[in-house]
């Protein structure tokens, strides 16, 4: 089963206190479904269209564990420590 891939680049951040929030109400609940923070920050170099944003990404036994992480009442709970803090994009990808 290929594994599953939370993929964020946070767009603009207008208070950086607001994802230290985030991420200690959702380290938690991402640990809690099996996931694994594989690299979080600012790119140490970005090529192409690339722009130099936060970015986090994060990696579950599957998909749909991803899925169901993502979804959860809890993550969405930590989720609302980022509203009025930051915009981000969210992907979710399965691994090949």
């Amino acid at each position: 089963m290929a594994s599953g891939y939370w993929i964020m680049t946070f767009r603009s951040v207008s208070d950086p206190a607001g994802i230290d929030r985030y991420a200690a109400a959702a380290m938690p609940v991402i640990q809690a479904h099996g996931g694994r923070v594989l690299a979080a920050g600012l790119p140490a170099s970005c090529y192409e269209s690339g722009l130099l944003q936060r970015v986090a990404i994060v990696e579950f036994d599957s998909f749909k564990a991803a899925d169901v992480a993502y979804r959860s009442a809890e993550y969405q709970a930590a989720v609302q420590h980022l509203v009025g803090t930051a915009e981000r994009d969210v992907r979710i990808v399965e691994g090949i």
